[in-house]
């Protein structure tokens, strides 16, 4: 008898597994259940249809069941819900949606790929019409219909996450006057303050309105529009659209009601081959808990392209092939106008949260050699383990080469490579693409004369704590630069001339030397230290400190 899997959810981790399972076993009987209409969708593609930028919808349609049948011999059955499962007789209830037909269908082996549904606070007013999430192509078929018909003008939208983002940017470019209302401080929370702070910077730029820590109290009656939204702090927002998007959660309730084992943050809890508490059911995707890659603790960390990893992986093991996942390290990237944000492994919050040693430096390098033209600033942090130099995380923010760098940095915490690797990494260089020392080389060696004791380094965020207990800001820009703004308080010594001054300086007190991005203060340390003077090198310097104080 051929092997029958059964399989719910039809997008990223569901299709992955079922296509790999016919490339192993051209015999096995294969049955895909989704819910909606739309199998193996682009849903990380649909803010981009908003906009325009993705013209025609049908591009985000990747297979339909008719081709997957035709190509891979694939049952798929679109607009049926499987509503229970029966784990002694191994079988599952399933209902067409719109007939109201039901099934029982036998498996050998059943994987559940059911994905996350949209968090929907318990704000009063917020499932008025007019307000949507962004999951689905119904979904944006709903905002797409609402806003054309509607001659929207405005739009809300709650929560600064990677799609809050990526709605807020598209609706701007279709021209709506745009509103973000986030509950925390800062937008892309798994960012550090200070590096989603340029995120914040370019929103503003482009006329977007940032509502921070004053979250939707309530939705009221619009005469006109969606709803008024009335903030924590009294402000009311008239919205035409509301777009809903504080997050995710694990769409866990046929494997709960199933009796399968839940994980402590709320997924799935599945061993490294993804097999859940029954040997004989596997999850994937949004559903199911993972191991962090950093931190090992269990975690909730919903990706696209783990998902259709973990698919894969599913496939191999019911057919034989031994496969284990290794854990998500949350490699995440986001456009938000002009500038690419992108981050992976563990940010300062975390690390913090669980009582992991680190240290951090911030850097601003060119996306390519500085004399080539179009060569723009990367807004670099990364963190490592002060004693193994293992890398922990990274961060960046730029206009160009970001995700360049971020995935080399992903492919380099996923090796398990520390500071001192990266400083030696042998990477493409040509002047239109990079440099000889790569920014990636250079955060590896910053880092390193950390670890080497060639430099104590000050964040961002001790600057107030430093000066209070009497250490003595020293800006070593040049008198023009400081045009542009200064740390209060500081006294300006070129880097040129500090050898000359010297006896400007209090041998008695710390210095905290900064100039524009930290390499001059670097060395302005260097020869400071030297000449018995104790020193820190303010990270990142002013345009970290800068923008952490634009965005407060």
């Amino acid at each position: 008898m051929p092997k029958r899997v059964l399989i719910v959810g039809g997008v990223a981790g569901g299709m992955s597994a079922a296509t790999r399972l016919r490339r192993l076993d051209e015999f096995a009987d294969v049955v895909v259940f989704e819910r909606g209409p739309f199998v193996s969708f682009a849903n990380c593609g649909l803010p981009y249809h908003l906009g325009g930028e993705i013209a025609d919808r049908g591009k985000l349609i990747v297979q339909s069941p008719q081709r997957l049948k035709q190509v891979f011999k694939l049952d798929v059955r679109a607009n049926t819900e499987v509503v229970s499962i029966d784990r002694a007789a191994k079988t599952v209830s399933a209902r067409n949606v719109l007939t109201g037909e039901e099934s029982t269908e036998r498996y050998d082996d059943l994987i559940l790929a059911t994905g996350a549904s949209a968090v929907i606070p318990p704000t009063p007013g917020v499932r008025r019409p007019g307000h949507f999430t962004l999951r689905t192509i119904p979904d944006m078929d709903g905002v797409m219909e609402w806003i054309t018909k509607r001659n929207a003008k405005t739009a809300l939208v709650l929560g600064g996450g990677f799609i809050g983002l990526e709605a807020a940017e598209q609706l701007h470019r279709r021209g709506l006057s745009v509103t973000i209302a986030e509950k925390n401080p800062q937008v892309l929370t798994p960012l550090d303050p200070e590096m989603a702070a340029h995120v914040q910077i370019e929103l503003k730029k482009h006329g977007v309105r940032l509502e921070l820590s004053n979250p939707v109290e309530r939705f009221e009656d619009a005469s006109t529009g969606a709803s008024i939204a009335v903030l924590a702090d009294g402000t009311r927002i008239p919205a035409d659209v509301v777009i809903v998007g504080v997050g995710v959660r694990p769409e866990s309730k046929l494997a709960k009601d199933a009796g399968l084992e839940i994980g402590t943050s709320g997924g799935v809890k599945v061993n490294s081959r993804l097999q859940t508490s029954d040997p004989h059911i596997w999850a994937a995707g949004d559903l199911i808990e993972v191991t962090h890659g950093v931190t090992g603790r269990p975690a909730v960390i919903p990706l696209g392209g783990p998902a259709n990893r973990q698919g894969r992986i599913i496939a191999d093991n019911i057919c034989g092939n031994d496969s284990h996942y290794r854990g998500t390290l949350g490699t995440a990237v986001v456009r938000v106008f002009d500038v690419t944000a992108a981050v992976v492994g563990a940010n300062e919050a975390l690390l913090k949260k669980i009582g992991t040693p680190f240290q951090a430096v911030h850097l601003h390098p060119n996306s390519h050699a500085g004399y080539y033209p179009g060569a723009k600033p990367i807004a670099l942090k990364v963190l490592f383990d002060p004693e193994s130099g293992k890398l922990l995380g990274a961060q960046a923010v730029g206009e160009d080469g970001v995700d360049k760098r971020m995935d080399v940095l992903a492919t380099a915490l996923f090796a398990g490579l520390t500071i001192d690797d990266l400083a030696e990494l042998e990477l493409c260089y040509a002047p239109p693409f990079g440099s000889a020392k790569d920014p990636i080389n250079l955060a590896g060696m910053a880092a390193q004369n950390v670890t080497n004791g060639l430099v104590t380094v000050a964040q961002w965020h001790q600057v107030p704590a430093l000066i209070a207990g009497g250490a003595v800001v020293v800006d070593v820009r040049e008198p023009g630069e400081r045009d542009g703004g200064i740390i209060p308080g500081s006294r300006s010594i070129p880097l040129g001339s500090l050898r000359d001054r010297l006896h400007e300086l209090p041998k008695d007190k710390e210095l905290l030397v900064h100039c524009a991005s930290g390499q001059r203060s670097y060395n302005a340390c260097r020869v400071l230290t030297q000449h018995g003077f104790k020193c820190r090198n303010l990270t990142g310097s002013f345009k970290t400190w800068k923008a952490a104080q634009q965005s407060a």
